[in-house]
């Protein structure tokens, strides 16, 4: 959502930081904040000013006209403002049909004034501008402003002057205080548009002799700009409806959705309900609110939500068990009932999003069956049949009552089930797999194009459309009747090639010559060409790194759809608008600050560009072209018959309920001519009427459906023109949001514009306006389908429609991967691991999550453990590991892999060369002695010789014994690596018998030689293996394949690496110059013949 109300408190601290104003404006600052938590005393200490002033306190929780309900206390010294708080503080108190707790106040200084000297300021925002209200008489009693109050329009892109103001809206003020309000408006309305305000009302503005007081205040911000104006935000924290409690669940789901590329909401209405719901789409958890409020659930309800925009499976489980943790805390007589509804996806993976939710569900099974709970599941979109399957063997396992429906049954029938109001069916109709749908049933190769480009009710035979015409003598630019035809070609901007190749399978299936995607345009590469399928055949599509050179070289390109981030979306859609050839551009991205997406509105209608969205999926024409996801996948695409155009056009503002539209219209009619889904921000490029008269004016387009919504006044337009005999054919019409009206605070749906500001944006107005106007409109949504059909069959029995036969598409290949998800097809894998797992929410070593890894603190040797052992190891054995990494990590400049590294270093190498030249020195000969030492004295060990024996073998067959031996250290000068080691594993180990052993050998060859002790590599090699054997994780088989494979050689490779990596680092530091080795250190010795 866009427009969030922030606290006066914030309100003011912004506006007193930030205003550039030369008025004087007092009492900057100068407010304290009072919860239960407070202490008063304290309070005082903090702002001196409360003991010295008289007061005025009062809540702050985006409650309005309070004055007029005595919640304003005024003139009171600190202790009358202690006794006015006592019986307020935390009382239960009724404003309007909101019941809340009064728990936070502002007090303030008093400004003691006259009433003449009290005037009313509001700016808002609208489509068309910034509105500045002006009245001269302020206060409690202003009344009706938007009848009284003077109005100044400020446009998009244009500025505000102190002469405009002073005209056009301060002619009744006195002339003494005309220059100092005329400055302060100017620099309110700059720090109004600074900071992104889109509602910003002071009442009453106080000025005297001294200057400006701001009294009260009330203001929105518009919330998607925080990327922009985080520095002068800070963090702001966006209050609830006064009524509605503030709960930690919904800040939890708010900081998922922050962090998400999904769209996750919930609002809690009533903890208690019976009725919880989970709905996948801004769109439909409206109308499912709706449909429960309809059919008497309103004081059951228990929340409002939405999931969409592809959450993954994780973000889905983490949504759905804070649903049914909530849920599961109190029992309800009754029992009670969860909705997971939604419309027919576009682009979301049904069954993935359903894996998290079965997750979340098995996890409170128990609590679930404890509370009597009963689940009703409805969705479409893809691989929904999956989802379906599993939701419904879920209910099978653990015993919950789960009734699952798919596409055949209409979305919101499910909530009748759930309340009682309709029977659940005993076997409800199964959907054909999605696979089916890619199989031609009639045997043909293909469908002539001709017999599917044409409308089904007339024989197309003129041109597709006429582009934007250009203005003459100033007059606005006539936009394209006609956005779309099968010759359209569209440049996409961004890397979204699953979206492209929807496109291109839809071009196929509509037998179009060629693809409707031109080009591609990604700044973040160079040039180059994306390979796509086109059909059964692999093209390439051009990727250009400008816009520029895109469209120099596609100059038949009049269409460009932007998956732009919201970040990127306006400065990308105003440089395409430079281009003359583009007369259509739909803007994919969920959240650009409406400030934005006026100025590109503008632009465009000077331009004579439709602009589809933001915050949209886009729009379909059958038989033709559409924009990115549009639709669904190509299983829907056949279901709902996208592939060729039918009679009925729609605009909606949802682009999950559009799909819906689909299906609805696919079933009732011979299907969608075109189809738009304008996006629901408060301010979309189009809006409805743009849509629906293109419809009136187009002849393949025999009736039009409208899915209008809560807030904003454009449906009226739409009744207006068929009062006025504009619109001549049958519309059908249903605003949802219905539901808001009945809710005893405000709430804020899915859609940024989805909020009644005033009565007549309510979809209850509207609903009754449009039939009024002579639209059709049904009783609910439930009904819209039984409408639809009931006008299209009249125009059939009058003949404006004439179904034809249905002739089928050609065949269309399914992707390698989608088949694979949809099971069914198998291929052997190119290689198996099992030691890890990225491909989650979260990473997993050998089974364990990384948040659960570093929770335990098993440290890098516990690390190490699960990826080389697929175990978690003791602590002990952990340590050592660590140890072993320390005592090895280096061994001086002089042994020949760190001499490597060096002389690497010293060529100019890069850290990987030179740390690979030093590694590939690893041996027999050097550090390779941790696992032939294993292999050697375990070997010995298990055959039952004693350790003289040993020795005496291995000198009689002229082998050296791996671990033993040191150039410098000695029986008198040990390692001291090795005793640090000896003593922990002494003292730690379970059992030490190879160890013992080893050094039985020691005990040997020192009396022989005192160098040829037990090294480092040769006690750490003996002790893994004592480690492996009797740590009680490993069988002795397993403990000797580790040997075996190498596993022990791996620990010196590990540690020595970081040594390596530090001489490496210390060259560089030092800058040392190329290495060449000194003459006087090598012996020449050259053949005598060559000598002579």
């Amino acid at each position: 959502m866009s427009a969030k109300a922030i606290s006066e408190q914030t309100g003011k601290e912004f506006l007193y930081k930030y205003i550039c104003t030369s008025a004087p404006i007092q009492n900057r600052f100068r407010y304290a904040n009072v919860t239960p938590e407070t202490d008063l005393d304290r309070l005082a200490l903090e702002h001196p000013w409360l003991l010295t002033e008289k007061l005025v306190v009062k809540p702050d929780q985006l409650i309005k006209r309070r004055g007029k309900l005595g919640l304003v206390g005024v003139n009171l010294d600190l202790n009358g403002v202690k006794n006015w708080l006592k019986p307020r503080l935390l009382k239960e108190t009724m404003v309007g049909k909101a019941k809340g707790v009064l728990k936070n106040f502002l007090i303030e200084p008093f400004v003691p004034h006259k009433q003449e000297e009290e005037f009313y300021v509001c700016i808002y925002a609208t489509r068309e501008g910034d509105h500045v209200l002006f009245h001269h008489e302020g206060g409690v009693d202003v009344g009706d402003v938007d009848a009284k109050a003077k109005k100044l329009l400020i446009g998009v892109d244009e500025k505000i002057s102190a002469e405009s103001v002073t005209k056009q809206l301060l002619s009744h003020v006195p002339n003494d205080k005309r220059l100092v309000l005329g400055q302060f408006i100017v620099g309110l309305f700059n720090l109004y548009e600074d900071l992104f305000f889109t509602y910003l009302e002071i009442n009453p503005l106080v000025v005297t002799k001294d200057g400006v007081y701001v009294l009260d205040m009330a203001a929105k911000i518009d919330a998607t700009a925080d990327y922009i104006c985080k520095a002068k935000w800070g963090d702001v924290e966006f209050p609830p409806p006064f009524g509605r409690e503030a709960y930690p669940e919904e800040a939890y789901i708010a900081d998922l959705d922050a962090k998400s590329g999904a769209s996750l909401k919930l609002t809690l209405l009533n903890p208690q309900g019976r009725i919880w719901t989970m709905v996948a789409g801004g769109g439909a958890s409206v109308v499912y609110s709706d449909t429960i409020c309809d059919l008497g659930g309103v004081d059951e309800l228990a929340n409002y939500g939405e999931y969409s925009g592809a959450p993954s499976e994780q973000q889905t489980y983490d949504y759905a068990k804070t649903i049914l943790s909530l849920m599961t805390r109190e029992k309800h007589p009754d029992g009670k009932v969860l909705i997971i509804g939604g419309s027919i996806a576009n682009f979301t993976n049904v069954a993935a999003t359903f894996k998290g939710i079965v997750r979340a569900i098995r996890d409170y099974q128990v609590p679930l069956k404890e509370h009597e709970v009963t689940i009703f599941v409805r969705r479409g979109g893809p691989n929904y049949q999956e989802g379906l399957r599993v939701m419904g063997e879920v209910g099978k396992t653990t015993g919950i009552p789960i009734h699952v429906f798919g596409t055949e049954t209409h979305m919101t029938a499910i909530v009748g089930m759930a309340l009682g109001h309709r029977p659940i069916p005993n076997q409800p109709p199964v959907a054909a797999h999605t696979a089916n749908f890619l199989l031609n049933s009639s045997g043909s190769p293909s469908t002539p194009a001709s017999t599917r480009t044409a409308s089904f009710s007339e024989n197309r035979c003129k041109a597709e459309g006429s582009p934007a015409k250009k203005a003459k003598n100033g007059a606005p630019v006539v936009k394209a009747t006609t956005l779309f035809s099968k010759h359209t070609k569209s440049i996409v901007w961004g890397m979204q090639t699953r979206a492209v190749q929807g496109m291109m399978d839809f071009d196929y299936v509509c037998s179009r010559d060629e693809p409707s995607v031109a080009a591609m345009v990604y700044p973040f590469t160079g040039d180059h060409k994306q390979k796509f399928y086109w059909g059964h055949k692999e093209i390439l599509i051009p990727v250009y790194k400008n816009m520029s050179d895109a469209m120099k070289k596609h100059a038949d390109v009049d269409v460009l759809i932007s998956f732009a981030s919201l970040r990127s979306a306006f400065d990308s859609t105003m440089e395409t608008l430079q281009y003359p050839q583009i007369h259509t551009i739909a803007i994919i991205a969920e959240g650009i600050p409406e400030a934005h997406t006026r100025k590109i509105i503008k632009a465009a209608d000077e331009k004579g560009v439709t602009i589809i969205g933001p915050a949209t999926v886009g729009g379909i024409k059958p038989g033709c072209f559409k924009i990115g996801n549009t639709g669904g996948m190509l299983d829907n695409i056949l279901a709902s018959r996208l592939y060729r155009p039918g009679s009925v056009a729609y605009v909606s503002r949802s682009g999950g309920m559009s799909n819906e539209l689909n299906n609805i219209i696919a079933r009732t009619t011979d299907g969608v001519f075109e189809g738009v889904a304008i996006g629901g921000d408060r301010y979309p490029g189009s809006v409805f009427t743009d849509h629906v008269l293109r419809y009136q004016d187009t002849p393949g387009v025999k009736m039009i459906v409208v899915l209008g919504e809560i807030g904003g006044t454009e449906e009226y337009k739409i009744g207006q023109a068929i009062k006025e005999g504009r619109i001549t054919k049958p519309v059908v019409c249903w605003c949802i949001g219905t539901c808001a009206t009945m809710f005893a605070s405000e709430v804020q749906f899915g859609h940024a514009g989805a909020c009644a500001n005033q009565a007549s944006e309510t979809a209850v107005a509207k609903n009754k306006a449009l039939q009024e106007a002579g639209a059709f409109v049904p009783k609910s949504f439930d009904e819209l389908g039984d409408i639809i059909k009931c006008e299209y069959d009249k125009l059939v029995t009058k003949g404006v429609i004439q179904p034809a036969p249905e002739l089928p598409p050609p065949t269309v290949p399914m992707d390698y991967s989608w088949a694979r998800e949809l099971g069914l097809i198998r291929k052997p894998a190119s290689f198996m691991t099992s030691i890890c797992d990225e491909r989650g929410q979260e990473l997993i070593y050998a089974g364990m999550p990384i948040t659960e890894v570093f929770k335990s603190e098993i440290g890098l040797g516990g690390t190490l453990g699960l990826l080389w052992f697929q175990r978690r190891l003791p602590r002990y054995a952990c340590q050592f590991i660590e140890m072993c990494l320390m005592v090895t990590a280096d061994h001086g400049p002089a042994v020949s892999g760190a001499h490597n590294t060096i002389v690497c270093a010293r060529a100019g190498k890069d850290l990987i060369s030179s740390l690979t030249s030093g590694l590939l020195t690893i041996g027999d000969r050097f550090g390779g002695a941790l696992d032939a030492a294993a292999k050697q004295f375990s070997k010995a060990f298990d055959s039952g010789i004693l350790p003289m024996e040993f020795v005496n073998k291995m000198k009689k067959d002229g082998k050296l014994i791996m671990g033993i031996g040191h150039r410098v250290k000695s029986i008198n000068n040990p390692d001291m690596r090795v005793q640090i080691l000896k003593d922990f594993v002494k003292q730690h180990f379970p059992s030490t018998q190879l160890l013992d052993y080893a050094l039985d050998v020691e005990k040997i060859t020192t009396s022989k030689k005192p160098n040829l002790i037990l090294n480092v590599d040769g006690f750490i090699g003996v002790a893994f293996v004592d480690l492996l054997r009797t740590c009680g994780g490993f069988t002795r088989d397993e403990a000797d394949e580790f040997v075996e494979i190498g596993a022990l050689n791996g620990i010196f490779v590990l540690g020595r690496s970081m040594g390596f990596i530090g001489h490496y680092l210390d060259q560089k530091r030092l800058r040392q110059g190329l290495y060449r080795h000194p003459w006087d250190d090598i012996s020449y010795v050259l053949p005598e013949h060559m000598s002579m």
